[in-house]
């Protein structure tokens, strides 16, 4: 695996659908402040990259693409610009390479939070938010006219399950469907039960698709 930096964005492929039907983008975690680079040693985008994987594998034969974006940097870093600036730039190149495909953005942790921001993207149908960050105040304007589903688990010290719900309740005066799932004991990295929380991507990728 390189751990060489990137000097812009990247995409990944994580499948071989040769005429996609729609397009899974998938948006990994980071940290609050941090301007370092995204590496493959990060074990955030590890993560992300394992669950690309299974969706790929999982969405395959619905002819269902599955993109994993790589950050030029680690850190949130005060109002997110750059992370979403990344996530929209993932957006434009998709639609250029596959053109006007629906597009499910999957975010975990800080991917989450950048998915609601860039969810007012042309081709975005919707968000699927797994143990995400959502402080209070978040906005949910670019959620409008899109779905959001979200997991969080009650275990987690990293991000607030109630911060969500209570995102989740306030997104559902902007958005066409919206729902929270509680993932009972579990933390924030993905880790334990990880079958449940692809479980609950697939899904709610598919229902987003329709």
């Amino acid at each position: 695996m390189t751990d060489v930096p990137p000097a812009r964005p990247q995409l990944t492929t994580h499948d071989t659908v040769a005429a996609p039907a729609a397009v899974v983008l998938v948006l990994h975690g980071g940290k609050d402040r941090s301007r370092a680079d995204v590496t493959g040693r990060s074990l955030s985008w590890q993560r992300a990259a394992a669950l690309a994987r299974t969706l790929g594998r999982r969405l395959h034969d619905d002819r269902i693409a599955v993109r994993l974006l790589r950050y030029r940097s680690v850190g949130w870093n005060g109002d997110g610009a750059d992370k979403i600036a990344d996530a929209r730039w993932a957006l434009e190149r998709i639609g250029d390479d596959l053109g006007q495909v629906p597009i499910v953005l999957v975010g975990h942790s800080l991917g989450g939070r950048t998915a609601c921001h860039a969810a007012d993207g042309p081709l975005v149908r919707g968000v699927v938010a797994l143990a995400p960050w959502l402080p209070p105040g978040e906005p949910v304007g670019a959620l409008a006219g899109k779905q959001l589903h979200a997991a969080h688990g009650r275990r987690d010290r990293i991000t607030r399950a109630s911060d969500t719900r209570a995102y989740v309740e306030r997104a559902a005066a902007v958005t066409t469907a919206s729902s929270f799932t509680d993932m009972g004991e579990r933390g924030h990295y993905l880790l334990t039960g990880i079958h449940a929380w692809n479980a609950f991507a697939d899904d709610r990728i598919r229902r987003i698709l329709g």
